[in-house]
């Protein structure tokens, strides 16, 4: 038998041989897909639910005033009424009109819809990023990410009922964070695209969309600008991280059009006619330190719910599983450290710093003026509007999952085994000793058990949701057949039994029956004069 050298060994050794290499991630690269399964199984099944109770939404509050008026007026008729006579958001009666038009279908499709169209962006959309640092993209991890995030959007809140099946909220503040991230993926596509006129296609279609956002939603309005804004600066080429002008003439086509939107909604009369209803006071001191206060209350409400924290984990097993994934594939990339792999030269710290720096302040800036906004519009009670926050917490579950994924990408890179002799990783420098390993091991493993936990937190949520809604769904519709067949009979006056559900408003919810805009549009809803307490 010929003697076998320790160069021979080397040699035979596979790049990738994880047993024979001893690396220290490889049980938990094999592991990764396991966790993420778990997490996603555990968060997708929530959300499942959640679409499925889409089905056992029943009418209350602006749901019956949205139905009699898009079935007596129709589409153009509720669209018309919304301008010049409710409010001016324009974009958001036409919404309304389309959806209503079958009267219940769409509102008991649309959770269904939210669900679907807002996680798949949210899953292309991490794609994008990652393949813009060079850097593998995980799938199942990444669909753990979103899953997760989208569960914590939906149920974590006080407003569960709110954030996703009634429809009023969802098309006013859930459906315009969906918007913006498929028009965010439908620029990078044409960025992308070979054929000439994608680029200004695009940047028209900017324009178009953000003027229709303008006059959809005041809240969403601020936190998309604030953000386009930003990057459209920082995508400026004098900071070297784009070859033209496109991403920052697309950021200025999006903020233009939100301006002319919002100019239209508040100069419309719809809108006049409610800021008369609640005159503002002048800007003073006094009232802006009342906002702040009104933000301050509305931050610590979102930050006592500890299961926000699960988008930070869900981030950290994101990055370590891109880390691993790299490492394994010999995959570089613009991530952690700042190296651009396919020209050695560095990205620059200012512009890593920015793009770390900046989510938190944008979305404190952000919710500061929607803060201001709602205390504007609905008085010293506006910020306990929860379904408003949508708007920007979206983006803070996203920068939460970024500032993980980075936090773990950075984690992931020290598992790495070190080479023969022991002194320096692959890139050059001192490998992490092992009990440095192990901890950061340790750290990972219970980020897993965080992410896990933050999503059995939300089942009692998700329970007491089920159970709200199938037994109002029930009653509603014993309650609906009674009505409907003394209507049949020729009664003008029907007796109505309030079913509440979700803090929203119902018939009877002011002793002034000229002054309950609910009993009213009830009885239009019925086709009666009047309805009466039953």
């Amino acid at each position: 038998m010929s003697r076998t050298t320790l160069s021979d060994l080397g040699d035979a050794r596979m790049p990738d041989d994880d047993e024979q290499s001893g690396d220290p991630a490889r049980g938990l690269r094999q592991a990764l897909p396991w966790i993420a399964l778990v997490i996603g199984t555990g968060a997708g099944a929530l959300l499942s639910v959640g679409a499925f109770l889409g089905l056992y939404v029943r009418p209350t509050s602006d749901d019956w005033c949205a139905l009699w008026k898009t079935r007596d007026m129709g589409v153009l008729g509720i669209t018309s009424d919304f301008y010049l006579t409710q409010n001016g958001r324009v974009t958001n009666a036409l919404l309304t009109g389309l959806l209503y038009s079958d009267g219940m279908r769409g509102p008991k499709l649309l959770p269904a819809f939210l669900v679907v169209a807002l996680g798949a962006g949210l899953f292309l959309l991490a794609r994008v990023v990652l393949r813009a640092l060079r850097l593998p993209f995980p799938a199942a991890a990444a669909a753990a990410a979103v899953l997760v995030v989208e569960a914590l959007l939906f149920f974590a809140g006080t407003r569960s009922y709110q954030a996703l099946l009634w429809a009023p909220a969802t098309i006013s503040h859930t459906l315009p964070s969906v918007f913006g991230v498929w028009a965010v993926l439908s620029a990078v596509w044409a960025a992308r695209s070979s054929r000439r006129w994608a680029r200004g296609g695009a940047v028209g279609a900017a324009a178009v969309l953000g003027t229709a956002a303008g006059m959809l939603s005041e809240p969403f309005v601020a936190m998309s600008g604030l953000v386009a804004a930003a990057a459209g600066v920082l995508c400026l080429p004098r900071f070297g991280r784009t070859r033209d002008r496109f991403a920052s003439t697309w950021c200025a086509a999006w903020c233009l059009g939100l301006l002319v939107g919002l100019v239209l909604l508040t100069t419309s009369p719809g809108a006049r006619w409610r800021r008369a209803q609640q005159p503002k006071e002048p800007l003073t001191l006094s009232g802006v330190g009342e906002a702040v206060g009104d933000w301050y209350r509305i931050w610590e409400t979102i930050g006592g719910q500890w299961a926000y924290v699960g988008a930070l984990a869900a981030g950290v097993l994101l990055g370590l599983a891109v880390s691993l994934s790299a490492r394994r594939t010999g995959g570089g990339g613009a991530g952690a450290d700042g190296e651009d792999a396919g020209s050695g030269r560095a990205s620059g710290g200012t512009f890593r710093v920015a793009v770390l720096a900046l989510p938190l302040p944008l979305i404190a800036l952000g919710s500061l003026v929607a803060a201001y906004g709602l205390r504007s519009g609905y008085g010293v009670d506006g910020w306990t509007y929860a379904r408003t926050w949508t708007s920007f917490v979206v983006p803070f579950l996203l920068a939460l999952c970024g500032y993980g994924a980075w936090l773990g990408y950075r984690l992931g890179r020290g598992l790495a085994a070190p080479p023969v002799d022991g002194e320096e990783d692959g890139a050059g420098r001192a490998a992490p000793p092992p009990g440095v390993r192990a901890s950061r091991l340790a750290a990972l493993v219970a980020t897993g058990a965080v992410a896990v936990a933050s999503t059995a937190a939300l089942v009692p949520a998700v329970r007491t949701l089920t159970t709200q809604t199938v037994a109002r769904s029930l009653a509603w519709d014993r309650q609906d057949a009674r009505i409907r067949a003394e209507v049949a009979a020729g009664r003008s006056e029907v007796g109505y039994r309030p079913l509440h559900i979700g803090s929203l408003a119902e018939p009877f919810f002011t002793k002034v029956y000229e002054k309950d805009w609910a009993a009213r549009c009830t009885a239009e809803y019925y086709g009666v004069d009047r309805i009466t307490r039953s």
